[in-house]
């Protein structure tokens, strides 16, 4: 059993990009914790909260069919080395700000929006990447296995960065980030690429309308487009509102995000691990409606709880549901894309992946303060049952692969 879940880890380049990518996400988490505590500290506002995450993803719509595009031209790992060292800068800049006691929430605002640009071009690059890197039989393991570095870092890196939050300050946590980028430049630096972008005089618009041709053309790949951005539209503000939870619903501070977030991300490494070990069944399509369903009972559960075990117990459930979706989703995107078409793909399929974040939350952000965190997201979690009920019931393109 433990073989077949970590079947991924018996190639050498896929090791090394996944050690450095779980550093660098490891930062992330940390970063992320701090920046939502410090936006509502400095605020005192859900919407400007919202609006952070949204600026922060915003850039995904706006620029990653570009970066697709360039990720099937272009050395891989040299657009992602860019998208490293221009991440790495804003997590330094955001760290001195805090150390000089000059940081303003137009700073973390305006340096989310820079952010995300990295990751629009350096996002649809990593994912092209890692089925170069396993046999084609081993690249729904290592999707999976690439859901738990992150996830893994969803809980270690809170845990990190709550500790050094309350005990060093928000600086410490920008300021690691920034360094964690550079366990990502050396693993690409180590890896051998076997793709060689090929020649063409096609533009960028055909190029973009290429990808958007296969993926209007395949029979299931416009149903998981949509299913992949109203997943995260509905169900990401779960993560991003709990700093609203901890101190309006348990009156709590950052021990109980921290709390949170951590019982998040142990449920979805539960769940990256689930998908690892069944990843050589068939009937993923199935899976990942069962998955979506199980999340859609999860959020309400937990917006109803007013105990923090029992919170926790509920969110644990969540993040295992949510990340069975998309990495099946994610999986059965891959498995039907070429190589040569591969960055286009995902690019269209990054942007419903990452566009419904900001579409999210900001929705929620503009509700909450009307309706209360636990109310819109309790509805969101019934639209989100009735979705995959459809999918499995009436509309079953997705059910059927």
């Amino acid at each position: 059993m433990l073989a077949r879940v970590f079947k991924g880890f018996q190639y050498r380049d896929f090791r090394l990009l996944w050690g450095g990518a779980f550093t660098s996400s490891v930062g992330t988490w940390m970063q992320k914790l701090a920046q939502a505590w410090l936006v509502l500290q400095i605020s005192n506002s859900p919407f400007l909260l919202g609006l952070d995450a949204f600026l922060g993803e915003l850039p995904i719509v706006l620029f990653s069919l570009f970066g697709g595009v360039a990720a099937d031209r272009k050395d891989r790992r040299h657009i992602l080395m860019a998208s490293q060292v221009v991440q790495m800068s804003c997590a330094f800049l955001l760290a001195a700000l805090i150390a000089f006691h000059t940081v303003q929430v137009w700073h973390i605002l305006c340096l989310s929006f820079i952010t995300g640009t990295a990751q629009a071009f350096g996002g649809p690059a990593y994912q092209a990447l890692i089925p170069s890197l396993v046999s084609i039989e081993n690249v729904s393991n290592a999707i999976a296995l690439n859901s738990i570095q992150f996830n893994l870092a969803r809980v270690i890196g809170p845990v990190i960065g709550g500790l050094a939050l309350t005990s060093l300050g928000a600086a410490w946590c920008f300021g690691l980030n920034g360094a964690s980028f550079l366990a990502v430049i050396v693993s690409l630096l180590l890896i051998r690429l076997p793709f060689t972008p090929g020649h063409t005089t096609d533009s960028v618009l055909a190029s973009i309308k290429q990808g958007l041709r296969f993926v209007r053309r395949h029979p299931a790949m416009p149903s998981l487009v949509s299913l992949a951005f109203l997943t995260t539209m509905l169900g990401v503000p779960l993560v991003v509102f709990l700093p609203v939870f901890a101190r309006d619903v348990f009156h709590r501070g950052p021990d109980a995000y921290t709390l949170l977030l951590s019982a998040f991300g142990a449920g979805s490494i539960a769940g990256a691990l689930t998908v690892a070990a069944l990843s050589h069944r068939p009937g993923k399509g199935r899976a990942a409606l069962g998955f979506l369903l199980a999340f859609g009972l999860a959020l309400p559960a937990f917006s109803m709880t007013r105990s923090l075990p029992v919170s926790c117990f509920f969110l644990f459930f969540a993040g295992a549901s949510l990340v069975g979706v998309l990495s099946l989703v994610s999986s059965l995107v891959q498995e039907v894309t070429d190589d040569t078409m591969r960055g286009r793909v995902l690019s269209v399929y990054n942007v419903a992946f990452r566009g419904g974040m900001p579409v999210g939350s900001l929705i929620a952000g503009a509700l909450v303060p009307h309706f209360t965190a636990p109310i819109v997201l309790g509805v969101n979690g019934a639209l989100l049952f009735a979705l995959g009920a459809y999918l499995l019931i009436v509309q079953k393109r997705v059910a059927a692969l």
